[in-house]
């Protein structure tokens, strides 16, 4: 009986190890499972090999520690006759650096690689080809497609009766493919946070303080976006799409926005707070 459920532990344990290396082949998990893919744009595929390195190596220490607890568990019961405690140990030198060093070494290591990426992440690119300015509101958003001098000004997803929202009325920001594209980050009142899903980034919005992000968009497509940090009672429906189209795509929508009526900027003075620091005008100070 102890001979059959031995080796039935063994073949399950063969199984559950074959399956997880099995679907370490799938596409999904090449990307750790993550809502994009490779290429989006210049930064997406460093994004994802940081992640992905992380989970294959954090994986391995929750098995190492799993198998260890086991271990311990098994060796370590108490028998049948024994009483009282088993016998304890104590002041088990290489154990106890193993644990220490390990550890240390994992966290330096992580945060050695990620601020290697944020740095490149964040570095701005020299003379963007595209610059717009994206103000966050309770619940939309206003682009300011500087470069052009043509704005527009979104509103909130609107729900439809039968669940879900009218995407066709949702703020679309277009942006050229293959173009460098710097895009500045501000808030009218809260703090919101732009969050591109798809290109796996996203930025705190803060009153009285500008953010920006430099990248390439290297696909062109339909991209969801959406504010990441609650804001109040419609946050979740401060919803908007990043339309990346080709340069004559991107003219045209352009120029559908200047045909409407939409030159200029929509600025700092639609912000619904006004009497933050730096941001009141020098002629208006004491």
């Amino acid at each position: 009986m102890r001979h059959d459920l031995k080796r039935g532990l063994t073949g399950a344990s063969f199984v559950a190890i074959l399956a997880l290396l099995l679907s370490g082949c799938t596409q999904q998990s090449m990307l750790g499972w993550l809502p994009t893919e490779r290429g989006l744009t210049n930064q997406v595929d460093r994004v994802i090999d940081l992640w992905v390195v992380s989970w294959i190596v954090l994986l391995a220490v929750g098995v190492t520690t799993w198998l260890l607890i086991i271990w311990a568990a098994v060796v370590y019961r108490r028998r049948k006759g024994q009483t009282g405690l088993p016998q304890q140990l104590r002041y088990n030198m290489p154990i106890e650096t193993f644990y220490t060093i390990v550890p240390l070494i994992l966290v330096l290591g992580f945060f050695a690689f990620t601020a290697r990426d944020q740095t490149v992440i964040e570095a701005p690119l020299p003379e963007p080809d595209v610059s717009i300015e994206v103000y966050g509101k309770r619940w939309a958003w206003d682009f300011n497609y500087l470069t052009e001098n043509v704005y527009s000004a979104g509103i909130q997803a609107q729900e439809l009766p039968g669940g879900g929202v009218d995407s066709e009325l949702l703020p679309r920001l277009y942006l050229p493919v293959n173009k460098s594209v710097e895009i500045k980050i501000e808030s009218r009142d809260v703090i919101h946070s732009f969050w591109v899903i798809d290109f796996l980034y996203k930025k705190d919005m803060i009153p009285a303080r500008t953010n920006y992000w430099y990248f390439i968009p290297q696909q062109e497509g339909v991209f969801r976006g959406k504010c990441a940090e609650l804001c109040g009672e419609y946050h979740s429906l401060m919803l908007f799409e990043v339309h990346v189209v080709s340069e004559a795509e991107y003219q045209r929508q352009i120029g559908a926005l200047r045909g409407a009526g939409n030159v200029g900027r929509l600025g700092p003075e639609l912000n619904v707070l006004q009497n933050l620091p730096g941001t009141t005008p020098a002629s208006e100070r004491e």
